[in-house]
């Protein structure tokens, strides 16, 4: 693809990043967090430094290696195609379960606006589902389309969050933080634990590398949209849940499947509220948007090098890999599905930790990658990418057991498809 024909620039690149961040994070956080109370702003602390620092090591890659892949990328050029092969099927588990997770955010944020349309279990799967698949139709028209969707999408939301968030900062109430620590646990186990769950918020942060060869001058383009884009997200994500941590008493936050919208109706009433319900729908359905677009990205790049089927390497005629995407859209409503009948809190937390678990392992194998590329930079770098290595594995620590267990059965399930591309191939 020349450079004149790709069709993602700095901005949309920018817009890839911040609007993957964004989405369900920062209006489905503060309930998933409420147990942990103001304690869990050391998660928050933990995950911003953990994040910038991996940020920074995919800048560093992405300066060298310009192809599409991201994580996968990287990981083949050290390591080879074993490293590489569990490197994208990890990534590719995390892409859906992922996108399982903010489809259900998508439709508890619908949910706050029209009530009725997820008022059971059934309902709020079928709202889940109906945006998966729009987003899935409109990135088969292609990543240009797709691109401008995102643009379009991430200024509407990133604006208002921002506003919330400073204006909220006035009616904080300081009651809400007490006690700090109501979980009982010691600090180390709620750092780990929150620093685990809020990374959430933070993974896309790699969004800009994985359609590197889609992307106008990447060696410049995609460091650039990365840091900047990780920047933004980060802060208008961690200002607008500690806002409303401190807006509203645990025990409503614990149990709200909108509490950023219910925050701003206590405040500024009703219409406040439907505003906020309608943002949070809009980013979630950005975020989504991003996520469907980068979901074929990773398996066509590994078929490419013949490691993923070869059917996931083929494109129509507007260069989208419609294979991938289209089973990658169906295992995210596998997710769904199977699940439909937990509330939706429960079932974002669940496709949340899956996915995050599945997505640290991608950014501990990417920052070993540069350490074997560059073991004679400079110490202050060197230092950078061993302190993101050690918080890669900490955080995946935090994700739990059940997380961890299922990830692990989902990455052995790739060892048959592994074995059976290589003995094709040799």
């Amino acid at each position: 693809m020349t450079g004149t024909n790709k069709p993602l620039g700095l901005w949309t690149a920018i817009a890839l990043v911040v609007g993957s961040m964004i989405g369900s994070g920062v209006f489905l956080l503060p309930a998933t967090l409420a147990s942990f109370g103001a304690a869990s702003l050391l998660g928050w602390g933990l995950t911003l430094f953990g994040s910038l620092l991996l940020a920074l090591v995919y800048s560093w890659l992405s300066k060298k290696i310009t192809r599409t892949g991201g994580s996968y990328a990287y990981s083949y050029e050290a390591f080879g195609p074993g490293a590489g092969f569990f490197v994208a099927w990890s990534n590719w588990i995390s892409m859906w379960s992922g996108i399982a997770a903010l489809a259900v955010a998508f439709a508890g944020s619908l949910g706050s606006v029209f009530p009725e349309a997820t008022s059971t279990p059934l309902r709020a799967a079928i709202c889940a589902l109906a945006g998966l698949w729009f987003c899935t139709l409109v990135n088969c028209a292609g990543l240009r389309e797709a691109g401008r969707m995102q643009l379009i999408m991430t200024i509407l939301k990133i604006v208002p969050l921002i506003l919330f968030g400073l204006l909220g900062l006035a009616y904080i109430q300081a009651d809400s933080y007490q006690p700090f620590n109501p979980s009982q646990q010691n600090l180390f186990s709620v750092a780990t634990t929150t620093a685990a769950i809020t990374l959430w918020a933070f993974l896309g942060f790699e969004a800009a590398t994985i359609p590197a060869s889609s992307i106008k001058d990447p060696e410049r383009t995609v460091p650039r949209a990365t840091i900047i884009g990780m920047l933004i997200a980060g802060f208008a994500t961690m200002l607008t849940c500690t806002v409303v941590l401190g807006l509203l008493p645990s025990e409503v936050l614990v149990k709200s499947a909108a509490p950023m919208a219910e925050a701003a109706t206590r405040i500024w009433g009703p219409s406040a509220g439907l505003a906020v319900g309608i943002i949070a729908t809009i980013s979630c359905f950005g975020a989504l948007n991003g996520w469907v677009l980068l979901q074929a990205q990773v398996p066509f790049a590994a078929a490419k090098d013949k490691l993923f089927p070869s059917i996931f390497g083929k494109v129509d005629a507007r260069n989208t890999p419609i294979f991938g995407l289209l089973i990658s859209s169906l295992l995210a409503s596998t997710v769904l599905i199977s699940n439909y009948s937990h509330s939706l809190v429960e079932l974002f937390k669940y496709a949340m930790l899956l996915a995050t678990a599945a997505a640290l392992l991608p950014y501990a194998v990417s920052v070993a990658s540069w350490i074997k590329m560059n073991q004679k930079a400079h110490p202050i770098k060197l230092i950078v990418a061993g302190l993101a290595m050690v918080y890669a594995l900490w955080a995946l620590i935090g994700t739990g057991s059940e997380a961890l267990i299922w990830g692990a059965g989902l990455l052995l399930m790739g060892v048959p498809v592994y074995l059976y591309q290589r003995y094709k191939v040799y």
